[in-house]
């Protein structure tokens, strides 16, 4: 088969700097260290780097570092790993929105990428006008845009607001006319980013079945997402981004195994010591016990109480607001429930300086016997305060539910509804 797509010694540079800290002394003794040649006293990394530290070097951040890959035509190649590993700059660096540092990409054939919400429209032009605008950058003519034209409005959903400006749609609008674009007008490679988890399920579901004919129709895919799902059913090769840098490429199934087993490594570090978090730090996730009752257990069991207690270090020493996240993924990192203090109508938590615990409490489990991890998010007076992806992990036993002695199997759900079966 064709290579349509040559990597060979990619790296990618960004320089780390601070615009302004926000008070004019600040700004003072940055630039008098600058110009005697001393250490900036205000210059820290961001704790959006946090994690990343081997990838800076002084002022130097390597968001890519010596990527070698090859794609042949037609393959449908999935790409996954961590927030900040580096996927989406591969992404921008390969459709040529950014320039690589040093190596060297060659590609064969036209790119049409998918990357954030709202790239490549022009806001002041109406939904038309930049399906026309798009046609253009890929080079193709008028008319050849115009008798794919009816195809994209229809697929997108958006046909009532086509001649509005892109500036006044929803972000999950501009998604749906990006993504309709981007398939229709026949790139010989198309580019997707996780940018689809903007859009509702259905939708999203169309985009697969889409990026699949795609494919069939011989074709290079390549796609970026977190749900392994779409990965396996969609992609038959697939390759890790960490760090900057790819770890494996192989089949997806034995990637996605790796992945995961990745993720399980690092859900056993604990939580005081994880560096690849999120938010401001005025609270930090310290640990955790799982319980049933008051007994500390070591997993659950299907029908009965279950309750983590989640322990957090109180940066601030003060009073506060405290709002609560805790998603639960299956195995394949499929978010299966979402528990927090804002969907189920409680108001944040009133926390003092005394309080370092909180507790989420399942009143009758009715998650399926298996292997899960979940997420913890917190914020702080309406700020995210700490947010820690694949925090842990609890394994959900077998029990009794039905009072049957009888549940489904494996991949015949991922939760136990109460329900009852009547004939009239």
């Amino acid at each position: 088969m064709t290579t349509v797509i040559s990597i060979e010694n990619l790296w990618k540079e960004y320089r780390l700097g601070v615009i302004g800290h926000g008070t004019l002394i600040h700004d003072l003794q940055s630039w008098w260290a600058r110009v005697h040649g001393k250490e900036d006293p205000n210059a820290k990394i961001s704790p959006m780097l946090k994690g990343q530290e081997k990838q800076i070097e002084g002022d130097h951040f390597w968001a890519l570092r010596d990527i070698n890959l090859e794609v042949k035509e037609g393959e449908v190649l999935g790409i996954i790993g961590k927030n900040g590993a580096g996927k989406s700059t591969l992404l921008k660096v390969l459709s040529r929105v950014t320039a690589p540092t040093r190596g060297c990409i060659k590609v064969k054939g036209r790119i049409a990428s998918l990357l954030e919400v709202g790239t490549g429209f022009h806001p002041e032009l109406t939904g038309r006008e930049n399906i026309y605008l798009n046609g253009a950058i890929l080079g193709m003519t008028k008319l050849e845009v115009k008798r794919k034209l009816d195809e994209i409005i229809e697929f997108s959903g958006v046909d009532q607001y086509i001649d509005t400006p892109v500036k006044r749609y929803s972000s999950g609008m501009r998604v749906r006319l990006a993504f309709s674009v981007a398939a229709h007008l026949d790139p010989e490679i198309l580019v997707i980013d996780e940018v689809l988890a903007v859009g509702d399920a259905e939708f999203q579901k169309k985009c697969i079945g889409k990026m699949g004919e795609v494919a069939r129709a011989g074709r290079t895919v390549i796609f970026v997402s977190h749900n392994m799902v779409s990965i396996e059913k969609l992609c038959e090769k697939a390759t890790i981004v960490s760090c900057g840098q790819l770890q494996a490429v192989g089949s997806t199934a034995a990637i996605v195994q790796d992945y995961l087993s990745r993720n399980l490594a690092i859900s056993k570090i604990s939580l005081s010591d994880r560096t690849d978090r999120k938010g401001n730090g005025s609270i930090r996730f310290t640990g955790y016990v799982l319980k049933s009752g008051d007994d500390i257990v070591k997993h659950f069991r299907c029908g009965e109480e279950s309750v983590i207690e989640i322990d957090f270090q109180n940066i601030r020493h003060e009073d506060f607001y405290l709002e609560i996240g805790f998603g639960i993924d299956d195995y394949l990192g499929r978010r299966v429930a979402l528990i927090s203090t804002d969907i189920s109508g409680n108001r944040p938590i009133k926390v003092d300086k005394t309080v370092n615990r909180v507790r989420v409490t399942i009143n009758r489990n009715q998650l399926v016997p298996g292997e899960y991890k979940f997420t913890l998010f917190a914020r702080v007076n309406s700020d995210v305060a700490d947010w820690v992806r694949d925090a842990g992990n609890f394994v959900v036993g077998y029990g009794d539910y039905y009072k049957s002695g009888k549940l489904p199997e494996r991949g015949q759900g991922v939760f136990l509804p109460d329900y009852k079966i009547e004939a009239f």
